[in-house]
């Protein structure tokens, strides 16, 4: 099973949803081979709820994912900010996702953001993985925090968009932290939009549809991490691509109808 660990369904969080432009997300998700990713959108975005009742509606329940008529599998998960700097992954059954997302309505402004202790604890009531994304990511100060809090993380990020900008720093850093907290370190392209898809991947040796069996095939190793040659192209692809459709976006025009038009030879 090809997983990719850390995306997202819209272009950026002040965005209005698309339901075009999310399906052209998982489409192209497919054509690059993923076989399933975890759709951790970010928990202050527009339209959260309406994101994943319109996935519910176009895909079937298996076990905690959604499986899409073209056969990608959505882990349903969300990436909430912490006030000590830094962003924290939790992947799980719809509902709980959901109902954390309203639970944490009041604190989506960043002068509001829980402390990384209580954002544990909230999600300690619920049946989701939790890990670290891009933790050491320019404002990210979550390795900074004592062990004692730490220990409440299942696994890190190894980012794609980290691993394209300085690969040497990203998994020395990575993986030195993974072994000090005994955790597994699994890989997310942090994609907005599909160029950056398949930069890296998260490869396992059998498939899952339950967050419990994917944590144990992760603690169990029984994994390996694929980063495209063409990773750092990718990014760099994929940062100018979403700079313009904003812009396009911003000066009136229909970015979702550029893209989904089918390429002209």
């Amino acid at each position: 099973m090809k997983l990719d660990f850390h995306t997202h369904g819209k272009l950026a969080k002040k965005l209005p949803f698309s339901t075009a432009y999310t399906d052209w997300l998982f489409d192209e998700a497919r054509r690059t081979g993923l076989d399933a990713l975890c759709l951790t959108e970010h928990f202050n975005t527009l339209q959260f709820d309406e994101l994943y009742g319109y996935l519910a509606s176009v895909s079937r329940r298996d076990g905690d994912t959604l499986l899409l008529e073209n056969g990608l599998r959505v882990f349903p998960g969300m990436e909430t900010d912490v006030a000590e700097g830094g962003h924290i992954l939790s992947i799980g059954p719809m509902e709980a996702i959901l109902e954390l997302n309203r639970r944490l309505a009041p604190h989506k402004e960043k002068e509001g953001f829980l402390p990384f202790a209580s954002l544990m604890q909230l999600f300690s009531d619920y049946p989701v993985l939790v890990g670290c994304g891009h933790p050491f990511r320019t404002g990210g100060h979550v390795p900074e925090l004592p062990g004692e809090q730490l220990r409440h993380l299942a696994f890190l990020d190894l980012n794609g968009k980290d691993l394209a900008l300085n690969r040497e720093r990203t998994e020395k850093l990575t993986y030195a932290l993974g072994q000090r907290l005994n955790i597994p370190v699994v890989s997310g392209s942090d994609t907005h939009q599909a160029v950056q898809y398949g930069c890296v991947s998260t490869v396992f040796e059998t498939g899952c549809t339950t967050v419990a069996a994917l944590h144990e095939e992760m603690t169990a190793g029984r994994y390996r991490i694929e980063l495209s040659e063409n990773a750092a192209f990718q990014v760099r692809t994929a940062c100018l691509l979403k700079r313009s459709l904003k812009e396009i976006h911003a000066l009136g025009g229909d970015y979702v109808s550029i893209l989904t038009k089918e390429a002209i030879a």
